[in-house]
């Protein structure tokens, strides 16, 4: 199944459900991640936005998700001066 990852808040959604697939309580998976329950469910609401890469990697891992990048769609391709691209 593919996701469309748009907010935290359905980042937080997507863990949740997850972690419940998984069978797993959030006191497990916090015990299997290194962390506090208050902190995971902090993370599955209103904690999501501060989720570090390396958090949400674990997570992801846990649960048996993958982490996927793609571009929308055909972007304008944009000049770069001396070949170099600027962020």
């Amino acid at each position: 199944m593919k996701i469309v990852v748009q907010t935290p808040a359905a980042l937080g959604e997507i863990l949740q459900s997850a972690r419940k697939e998984s069978g797993m309580t959030q006191a497990q998976a916090a015990a299997q991640l290194g962390i506090g329950q208050p902190r995971l469910s902090a993370l599955e609401t209103t904690g999501t936005a501060s989720l570090s890469l390396e958090q949400m990697l674990a997570l992801f891992a846990l649960y048996g998700l993958e982490f996927h990048v793609q571009s929308r769609g055909p972007a304008k391709p944009q000049r770069a001066r001396d070949d170099t691209l600027e962020w």
